[in-house]
């Protein structure tokens, strides 16, 4: 078993006393790696606050919590029923317990499959072209979070697919082909089936690494040249293969000969794929260029692929990376807590790339238990994380989060759920406005957005007396009073109970029937507001 890469002893001699091997370690032991990592995040955000003398936020109440939770998690809000059953049990690993159910349900693998369809193939959520086969590709991704495949067979699988092009420069494949390679060919698809393309992609998502910046010319701000850029991009060269007759390299032949080399356009320069770490690939006849890329990439040894996966995680769940941004480390951007996220990417390596080892740990951590609500002035800086960071909410967290706080059905037809410029009202409506351009924690809330919510057909049936559900059943409920009616809307549409001021105002309004006089017609505006305020719109 190796753990020379391992630097925190007692990750060490904890997987050595389990005697299981690094790429399947045993549930007993993946626990205690939960522990270990925890402690890890706490111990080295605790000595940075105690240097930088910063007072950290106080712990975030349930109602926050349960909220914040079940957003990172499946993608929406809790639902009343699941809000109230959470807050009223007692048992003092309930948050443990919450966080073990909801990365075992269906929404879990939906929501983590559409995050990574979003940053991986972009394309496919706006381009006619790709969006029947982003869904298949985000399908693929669905059926691999629910098994909880690790993340680097994923990457694996991906990058050795059984694609090939056409003669007309597009993907080619058997129509009989397995489910899974009609999936994993929408990647290439995405990508035009161009190796700088796909090479561009695949640094960017793997290693956390920009390469496409030196496509052109020697990086302005980095190391990367661009030499350094072609010859990653030539490991997929088999898509642009050099005649068989190419007399541009020199030297003896290797395997792969023909397709592991790309002439950089415009020149009569010849490169040959090479590792990014400078290392020369120990070609094999048994294994295609992109074959020896994925074994390198997902090695123990490679300093980017888990460092980068444990990166984008944090963000995630924090808000913004320890690297940040994600894909630009460098020296002219260092990590935030560079012990931590080594210890986080080793632990990571340990688990066998398991993410709901990485996931456990993190949403276990005091950092992530903290409220929004900055009661110091040194909470401020958001690289610290003494205080849990504001994120804007993506476009489906919205959509979804208004079908759980109003109980309608999605009745957006499979194969429009990205893609439907007819879509008024529905979830396309809502990504073509809504998509997070920059970092989730400088969301701002545009007046394009805040018009479509107030005008969305959407929210006016759903707070309207004929057709809301939850309307009818607050109203129609024998056994709440007015004060308990608006609680029962703030639950649904925030997590929370409002506080005495927010009670007595809306109660006020509701008893005293609004503008008509109507105590009904009055409690649907509440309703009607609280899904347009800005506190709907964000995870905190």
């Amino acid at each position: 078993m190796r753990i020379a890469n391992i630097r925190w002893a007692g990750l060490g001699v904890l997987l050595a006393f389990t005697g299981v091997s690094r790429a399947e370690p045993s549930p007993a032991a993946k626990d205690m790696l939960v522990t270990i990592l925890t402690a890890s995040i706490d111990k080295h955000l605790a000595e940075d606050w105690a240097n930088r003398k910063i007072t950290p936020a106080a712990e975030a109440d349930d109602s926050e919590y349960v909220r914040r939770v079940y957003l990172d998690l499946v993608g929406r809000t809790p639902r009343v029923a699941e809000t109230r059953a959470f807050l009223a049990d007692k048992s003092p690993d309930k948050r443990a317990k919450l966080v073990e159910r909801l990365m075992t349900s269906p929404g879990f693998s939906m929501h983590f499959a559409s995050l990574t369809r979003t940053d991986w193939l972009p394309q496919s959520l706006t381009n006619p072209q790709f969006v029947f086969t982003g869904n298949q590709f985000e399908d693929w991704l669905k059926r691999k979070y629910a098994a909880n495949v690790p993340l680097d067979k994923i990457a694996r699988e991906l990058l050795t697919a059984k694609v090939q092009v056409g003669q007309r420069g597009q993907v080619a494949f058997d129509q009989n082909a397995n489910p899974d390679t009609l999936a994993l060919a929408a990647f290439y698809q995405a990508n035009e089936v161009k190796p700088e393309q796909i090479g561009s992609t695949a640094s960017r998502i793997f290693l956390g690494v920009k390469l496409e910046c030196a496509q052109c010319h020697d990086h302005p701000f980095a190391t990367y040249t661009r030499e350094q850029f072609w010859q990653f991009a030539a490991f997929f060269g088999e898509f642009t293969p050099l005649p068989p007759t190419s007399p541009s390299f020199v030297g003896p032949l290797l395997p792969n000969h023909d397709t592991n080399r790309l002439t950089i356009p415009n020149t009569t320069r010849t490169i040959t794929a090479r590792f990014f770490s400078g290392e020369v690939p120990n070609w094999s006849p048994d294994r295609t260029p992109r074959q020896e890329l994925a074994v390198w990439l997902t090695s123990d040894e490679n300093p980017y692929f888990a460092k980068n996966l444990v990166n984008r995680l944090w963000a995630q769940l924090l808000g913004i990376g320890i690297t940040d941004p994600v894909d630009e480390p460098g020296e002219q951007n260092p990590p935030s807590h560079p012990a931590l996220l080594q210890e986080l990417a080793d632990g990571l390596v340990a688990s066998g790339f398991d993410q709901r080892v990485l996931i456990r740990a993190i949403l276990a951590s005091q950092a992530y238990n903290l409220t929004s609500r900055t009661s110091h002035p040194s909470q401020n800086d958001p690289r610290r994380f003494a205080k849990m960071n504001m994120k804007g909410l993506t476009a489906n967290q919205i959509y979804d989060s208004f079908l759980s706080a109003t109980g309608q059905k999605d009745a957006t037809p499979r194969g429009q759920q990205f893609f439907n410029p007819n879509d008024e009202n529905g979830r396309s409506a809502f990504r073509n406005l809504f998509t997070l351009n920059g970092k989730a924690t400088e969301t701002q809330t545009s007046i394009l957005q805040a018009l479509m919510m107030m005008n969305s057909k959407m929210i006016e049936n759903q707070t309207s007396l004929n057709n809301s559900d939850v309307l009818a059943a607050v109203i129609d409920a024998p056994f709440l009073d007015t004060d308990k009616q608006v609680d029962t809307l703030f639950l649904a549409a925030f997590t929370r109970e409002p506080t005495a001021e927010e009670r007595e105002k809306y109660t006020s309004y509701v008893e005293r029937g609004g503008p008509s006089g109507d105590k009904k017609k009055a409690l649907a505006d509440v309703f009607w507001v609280l899904l347009n305020s800005p506190e709907f719109l964000f995870n905190h």
